[in-house]
């Protein structure tokens, strides 16, 4: 069962820590001693939920050091990684490619160049 729950982590962080709250005191008892309680896993659900998991496992295994001090950097790193690609895609614009025709055909006519163009959005 341990296995399950963390491939679904990978795919669906969000609900894993869904489960763990309803099912579990997995998270509570990680955040237990933090400033606040609820506050800091209720934002890490929606801004860093690999980090989440990543603290609430560190911690359930008795410190955020060796180990579990790599998971959590590389929890942070997917976490970045994650907002960051969004955000990098938004401000490049989106393209799609359209296919240029395929030459002189039956009909006859000037020839077209063979291959893709890249067409920008037409919001821009």
């Amino acid at each position: 069962m341990p296995c399950l729950l963390g491939l679904l982590a990978f795919f669906f962080p969000r609900f894993v820590i869904v489960l763990l709250v309803v099912f579990s005191d997995y998270i509570g008892d990680a955040y237990r001693d933090t400033m606040a309680p609820f506050l800091i896993p209720f934002l890490g659900f929606f801004f860093a939920p690999f980090t989440t998991l990543a603290y609430a496992l560190a911690n359930h295994q008795g410190g955020v050091d060796g180990l579990y001090l790599v998971i959590l950097i590389v929890a942070i790193l997917f976490d970045l990684g994650i907002i960051g690609g969004g955000g990098a895609k938004a401000r490049r614009g989106y393209t799609r490619v359209t296919k240029v025709g395929k030459g002189a055909g039956a009909m006859g006519g000037t020839a077209r160049p063979r291959g893709r163009k890249r067409v920008r959005n037409e919001a821009e």
